[in-house]
């Protein structure tokens, strides 16, 4: 009779091929291969196939974990006392991923592969779950005037979306270093959310906020 899977061991399992999966295509583009990403999680080709039927499966794991990982963080944000300090947590969680060292090549991996439909859905996927994300937050930072209101909440979305992905576009191009940038990136934050003449302009840059 055959034992029980351990739903807890299966989890923690695939969580490890997804991270060796994660190293091997920073390190090898699209190109790398099973060989390597089981090498790396120490595995055998077997059991690889067992959690991911083809390398592309992988591939829309490690995007939909991102996606769920976004997915949390919104949620457990929704009551922050200050949405805007909750909308410099986000700068901070996106210059934190960026910070991986595997960062920059596993965007550059993932942008060589959106010729493939299911991949452009899972990026469509994390894209709406951030946008969502930022406008409840940035809602309610209106109605609690921590923010300006003379641009709509959307438009602010946009922008901070516009420079994350600025961000994440330098990295992959070596001309960024999240973490030496983050000030910068709250500083511009502060700017976006204060509008002209606004407190967050000539506000000193910090590398994290409480």
């Amino acid at each position: 009779m055959a034992r029980p899977v351990d739903p807890a061991l299966r989890r923690a399992r695939r969580l490890q091929i997804i991270d060796a999966g994660l190293t091997a295509f920073a390190e090898h583009g699209p190109g790398a291969t099973t060989a390597q990403i089981c090498s790396l999680a120490g595995i055998g080709s077997g059991t690889f196939f067992h959690h991911f039927p083809t390398k592309d499966a992988l591939v829309l794991a490690i995007l939909e974990l991102g996606t769920q990982e976004l997915r949390e963080f919104f949620a457990g944000q929704r009551d922050a006392p200050s949405p805007r300090a909750a909308l410099h947590a986000y700068a901070d969680r996106i210059a934190e991923d960026l910070a991986d060292p595997r960062a920059a090549g596993f965007i550059l991996a993932v942008g060589a592969m959106t010729a493939r439909a299911a991949v452009v859905a899972a990026l469509d996927a994390d894209q709406e779950t951030t946008r969502q994300g930022l406008l409840m937050l940035l809602g309610r930072a209106q109605a609690a005037a921590e923010i300006r209101t003379d641009v709509p909440a959307d438009r602010l979305a946009a922008w901070m979306m516009m420079l994350s992905e600025g961000l994440a576009a330098g990295v992959a191009g070596g001309y960024a270093r999240a973490a030496e940038d983050l000030p910068l990136l709250h500083e511009q934050l502060d700017a976006l959310l204060d509008g002209p003449g606004g407190p967050g302009v000539l506000r000193t840059p910090r590398t994290r906020r409480d």
